[in-house]
């Protein structure tokens, strides 16, 4: 077995329109599936062999700021650095007051999935984001790699869900 990281990361929208009609109610149903399969491994595209994953609190107008180039360490105990990422989680909990606002470090940013100078990513209380790239987004250790986190406002914690998965080398 290849050490790394297997994962199936699907999306499922099972959805109806429905319209009032002379003659009945018409109905539009749009299902859209969506699924990217990794295996372990460096070598290739829809290959990871690191993951982070974990339950954050920020209190009251905090920030942090993650760094995907050997600062956080995995739920086995190994130091997590990614050359480059292939998949974010991340869902803010149902029970925040505030929202959690991702992306836009002032220095060092890692921006993946987003453009632009000041890029920002909002999750109101329940929301969730997953955002996927089998070819992979670049981090650049010291200089694009940083991925910040902040609480939109003051008067309480929020907490969130994340998950990074990438790769050690760049396929």
């Amino acid at each position: 077995m290849v050490a790394g990281v297997t994962a199936s990361i699907a999306v499922n929208i099972k959805s109806q329109l429905v319209g009032v009609g002379d003659l009945g109610t018409p109905r539009v149903p749009v299902n859209v599936e969506a699924l990217l399969s990794l295996t372990a491994g460096t070598d290739a595209t829809s290959k990871a062999n690191v993951l982070f994953a974990d339950t954050r609190t920020l209190a009251a107008s905090a920030t942090e700021n993650l760094d995907l180039a050997g600062a956080l360490a995995d739920a086995l105990g190994a130091t997590f650095t990614a050359a480059e990422v292939v998949a974010i989680y991340v869902k803010a909990a149902a029970g925040n007051t505030n929202s959690v606002v991702l992306f836009g470090a002032a220095s060092n940013a890692f921006n993946g999935p987003l453009s632009g100078t000041t890029p920002k990513l909002t999750l109101a209380p329940g929301d969730f984001a997953l955002l996927t790239c089998k070819n992979g987004w670049t981090v650049t250790a010291g200089t694009g790699d940083l991925i910040l986190v902040a609480n939109s406002g003051s008067g309480t914690p929020v907490s969130y869900d994340i998950v990074v998965i990438g790769r050690t080398v760049a396929a």
